[in-house]
């Protein structure tokens, strides 16, 4: 290899010719040095001599900078990895970089990292070893010390309307607001979460962190379970900068007739078995199997006398079936043979079926009953 009338700035040695710098190529003094010298005070890593993490105890998120971040770590050795391979920086001379850690938990709360680096620097591998002790320290963070706090903004009552609310209603009403709020804790939103929940007899009250939490939570219960919820602000206090602070109670009001009811809504055609109280009340006609639906005047509470539910009914033979319009059943309870109307949803092949009783009336039901 031919040499050039470079010298290396520092020994004086000729240095090999050198082509063109590409982008991304050392520059500046070093990159005149010859190798014996580059190397001379060469590090590969450059490491910090201690590592220290906080991490909350509640939760397991570690503070970073001025905030905290959930990292989804399974255990602290992992977190202690994440903040190494933070912490690390290789030269940026360096190519075809490589590096592996062996944890070493020493005690409790530390955990020394060996880490091994190797990188090709001017075409020659080079590797390194270095150990970082990492100290992990506990404490609390914003949204647990929060929690732990009661604290909480927004209220999400779920009631009824002239009636009980039903144990389904109960346990949907809260797997919705549950669901919801889990989502927004995925999608990273470290202010998201229920605070208390409290169950009264006339229904559940859902404290949580948010206004906008809670009125999401209320909108979602109402889209799907029918009704509708009126917002309460209270005024609790005023922020440092004098601006109002709100508490706000969303109460929930669900439709007067939950599906699964049994209705007469005395307009002539007999019993209706609700199926959907969304926007309009939707149900079976008993007599008939057709569909009904209350008118948009009458919107989801049409005026109707409550007959039952589809709890009520009771299995009962088929004696016969008389002709398209008509079977006799048994009275399920004076065992009787009655003749009633025959449904649309009535299969002729059954041997059995569910009756209501309404008075002297029997009326055959469907078998499953309609989902809230």
């Amino acid at each position: 290899m031919s040499e050039s009338r470079d010298f290396c700035p520092r020994c004086g040695d000729a240095v090999p010719e050198r082509r063109e710098p590409l982008p991304g190529d050392p520059r500046g003094r070093d990159a005149l040095l010859c190798d014996d010298c580059y190397f001379e005070d060469f590090e590969l890593v450059d490491a910090p001599e201690r590592i220290e993490v906080l991490v909350c105890s509640g939760c397991g998120a570690v503070h970073r900078g001025d905030s905290w971040r959930d990292v989804g770590a399974r255990d602290y050795t992992e977190v202690a990895v994440d903040e190494v391979a933070s912490a690390l920086g290789v030269h940026v001379d360096a190519e075809d970089v490589e590096w592996s850690v062996d944890p070493e938990q020493v005690d409790e709360n530390t955990i020394r990292m060996h880490c091994r680096f190797s990188g090709v620097v001017r075409g020659t591998l080079r590797s390194a070893d270095v150990t970082v002790p990492v100290k992990v320290s506990r404490g609390t963070c914003d949204r647990c010390g929060r929690i732990a706090g009661g604290y909480y903004a927004g209220v999400v009552q779920v009631r009824t309307d002239d009636r009980e609310l039903t144990a389904e209603e109960r346990a949907r009403a809260l797997e919705i607001a549950e669901s919801y709020v889990a989502e927004q804790e995925r999608g990273g939103d470290r202010e998201a979460f229920i605070t208390e929940i409290n169950e009264t007899d006339d229904g559940p009250d859902v404290k949580l962190s948010s206004n906008r939490l809670a009125q999401n939570v209320a909108t979602r219960l109402t889209d799907e379970l029918g009704g509708s919820f009126e917002s309460y602000p209270t005024l609790v206090t005023e922020d440092g900068d004098g601006n109002e602070v709100y508490r706000v109670t969303f109460a929930v009001r669900l439709p007067r007739y939950a599906p699964g009811e049994i209705i007469d809504p005395e307009d002539g055609d007999g019993p209706v078995l609700v199926t959907g109280v969304s926007g309009r009340l939707q149900g079976i006609r008993l007599a008939t199997g057709e569909e009904y639906s209350s008118s948009f005047d009458e919107g989801d509470a049409p005026d109707a006398a409550r007959l039952g539910t589809h709890a009520d009914a009771s299995e009962t033979t088929v004696v016969t079936v008389e002709d398209e319009n008509a079977v006799q059943l048994l009275d399920p309870e004076t065992y009787e043979a009655k003749t009633v109307p025959k449904p649309d949803f009535f299969d002729d092949e059954d041997d059995s079926v569910l009756a209501f009783k309404d008075g002297e009336d029997v009326h055959v039901v469907p078998e499953e009953p309609p989902s809230s």
